[in-house]
């Protein structure tokens, strides 16, 4: 089974990921993970933490000549600001941080050890783990994005049916990674205000993968259902709160008739469907049709006008630690919910098709499009 594994702290000497069971056979292209560890590091609203790293990734094992050999992948992102053994103890808790509820559970007064590994810099060893995934899905026909829906109270428009090169240009031209170009601009103004009144900004991203086959996933399992799987995935994501699969929210307020996806045949097409209010996916299996998952995420917990918490150590009310933040990250979650979804869409797509080498997983990736035709 496809899994990995991340260490590091958000100032230590790096962060690495291990990720176990990639086929071998498939070729790495560097440069393109080193580009995805990049759109992770842009977008409006960011702090000073991205002027300083330069993430890159070095491949320590699991390749030869640029080539997966099937042995456990190890990448390291070496941290240029490495100083967690200088930097001062932390006993002022942040609300709505990990800093005091990990220095209960961990017992550790000094809540900088707690907020050195939940910190959000860990996400750059998850989206080093999700660009190899991209590069398995690609040889598949698999394509994934995102784009950001809405920022604090400003929401893009709704386009309808998914046109996934629109979403790719736009989003990828905006420096909120917007595909509405006015909603972006009121997007960078809100922020904007907010940076002056030293508050922070949550929102919405969408995640949306094009060329996925139909079946991946379970009905039998509840523990193998992929829209299951991908939520949790999401949830996982720092400050992330809420998870949405197609249109799950406005689906529990309208009448069957307007939800479901009625399904149509086509002897050219196969089955298909006009519509995708199920986001891709029924009876935790992918339907044939593009997933789309949405993340909320809220706004982040470092504020330059600290809130009120009380001193661990002395038990006094304090303003809480001020560190170092971004006004809003949204931007770059939603690179990390890219990272997230085709983790976990290829881990379910090995689980189908899977086996030791990229040349037998098309033979049986091809047998099983094979039968779906003829069905």
């Amino acid at each position: 089974m496809l899994r990995y594994l991340t260490a590091g702290e958000s100032h230590g000497k790096a962060l690495i990921a291990v990720l176990e069971q990639c086929p071998a056979g498939l070729e790495l292209d560097v440069e393109f993970v080193n580009r995805e560890l990049k759109r992770r590091q842009m977008g409006y609203g960011r702090g000073g933490r991205m002027s300083i790293e330069q993430d890159v990734v070095d491949f320590l094992s699991g390749t030869r000549k640029g080539i997966t050999l099937g042995s456990p992948i190890a990448m390291r992102v070496e941290n240029k600001d490495d100083k967690i053994e200088e930097l001062p103890e932390v006993n002022n808790p942040r609300p709505g941080h990990a800093d005091l509820t990990g220095g209960l559970k961990y017992n550790h007064h000094d809540v900088r050890n707690i907020l050195e590994r939940s910190s959000a810099r860990e996400t750059t060893a998850r989206v080093a783990v999700g660009a190899v995934c991209k590069l398995l899905l690609k040889e598949f026909g698999v394509r994934i994005t995102s784009h950001i829906i809405q920022i604090g109270s400003v929401r893009a428009r709704s386009e309808g049916k998914i046109d996934f090169n629109r979403i790719v240009e736009r989003s990828e031209s905006s420096p909120v990674r917007c595909a509405d170009p006015d909603a972006g601009e009121k997007m960078i103004q809100l922020i904007d205000r907010t940076k002056e009144a030293g508050d922070t900004l949550g929102g919405i991203f969408e995640v949306v993968a094009v060329g996925i086959p139909v079946g991946l996933g379970s009905c039998m399992h509840y523990d193998r259902k992929l829209d299951s799987l991908l939520g949790a995935g999401i949830l996982s994501i720092q400050a992330v709160k809420a998870v949405e699969i197609g249109d799950g929210v406005l689906a529990a307020t309208q009448p069957g008739s307007e939800v479901h996806d009625e399904i149509f045949y086509d002897k050219k097409r196969g089955f298909y469907r006009e519509s995708n209010s199920s986001g891709g996916f029924e009876g935790g299996m992918t339907n044939g049709e593009p997933v789309v998952v949405r993340g909320f995420m809220k706004p982040l917990s470092t504020l330059r006008s600290a809130m009120r918490s009380v001193n661990v150590v002395t038990k006094e009310p304090f303003k809480a630690t001020v560190e170092r933040s971004d006004v809003c990250a949204v931007p770059s979650a939603g690179i990390v919910g890219e990272a997230v979804v085709a983790f976990e869409l290829a881990r379910a797509f090995l689980e189908k098709f899977g086996s030791d080498s990229i040349t037998e997983i098309k033979r049986n990736y091809e047998g099983y499009l094979k039968q779906v035709r003829e069905f």
